[in-house]
């Protein structure tokens, strides 16, 4: 039975997000999911669902376990951003072959909120209340946080196809020295499958003394591989296809 690799993908986004990968990876034998996290299904257009602004990152990570658990083999995860966090979070509570994090956000007690940082969430954080309301951020905000190195026309596209992303969940990580219920620890004696991390020396969502960070915290079973002509969207700047690559190469081995 070939692989199935789990996609998770990040904020704002659904599983059209891996169009890349999944072509990629599908093309390699690979099985492969990209389920959309909950509320996330809607159009751009649309107006987000009443619930979304208050789930949990726990409650994405409740619902993929639930798939998994229906899955008869065991899976490799797969996240970008918000969902490698996700993946780390989801490793913990069910058996996985591998664990695969792709500018991964951080887990609790990890910093991440640098002025890049700020910047690209600015629109979101200063909004009173943000924790409870749907996020979503502009498109000059996303241009220079995330796809800094694509061409213009493939930024607006990116962005026309956001939709709105849990307030809280964003809160969750970003401030989650201030989040009672803990919602993005990471028991890293529980992460015991062999861990890939990878990363652009030129994110300004995830900085590069992050990832490091993360990568301190699962060494014993971790490798970290930074590019330096990558930024935060290495699922689709010019050159993802080495970055596919290394990833499969790396799953061969392990």
């Amino acid at each position: 039975m070939n692989d199935t690799i789990v996609m998770i993908h990040g904020m704002w986004a659904g599983g059209w997000y891996w169009k890349n990968y999944y072509k990629y990876f599908t093309s390699k034998g690979y099985h492969c999911l990209t389920p959309t996290l909950r509320y996330h299904e809607a159009q751009p257009e649309d107006p987000p669902h009443p619930n979304l602004a208050t789930s949990s990152i726990l409650d994405y990570v409740s619902d993929l376990k639930e798939i998994i658990q229906n899955l008869k083999t065991t899976p490799i995860l797969m996240g970008h951003s918000m969902g490698a966090l996700v993946a780390q979070i989801l490793a913990t509570k069910i058996k996985c072959k591998a664990l695969v994090l792709i500018a991964p956000a951080a887990p609790r007690g990890i910093s991440s909120l640098k002025l890049s940082v700020i910047k690209t969430f600015w629109s979101c954080f200063t909004q009173w209340g943000f924790w409870r309301k749907p996020i979503r951020p502009t498109f000059k905000e996303i241009a220079y946080g995330a796809f800094q190195l694509m061409p213009f026309g493939e930024q607006k596209r990116m962005h026309d196809q956001f939709v709105y992303e849990s307030g809280k969940a964003a809160s969750e990580i970003g401030f989650a020295m201030f989040d009672k219920n803990k919602a993005s620890v990471v028991d890293e004696s529980q992460i015991t499958c062999p861990t890939l991390i990878l990363g652009g020396s030129q994110d300004r969502i995830i900085p590069l003394n992050t990832m490091k960070h993360i990568y301190k915290k699962y060494r014993p079973v971790a490798t970290l591989k930074i590019y330096e002509d990558h930024a935060h969207w290495l699922l689709g700047e010019s050159g993802w296809e080495t970055v596919a690559q290394d990833i499969n190469d790396w799953l061969q081995k392990v």
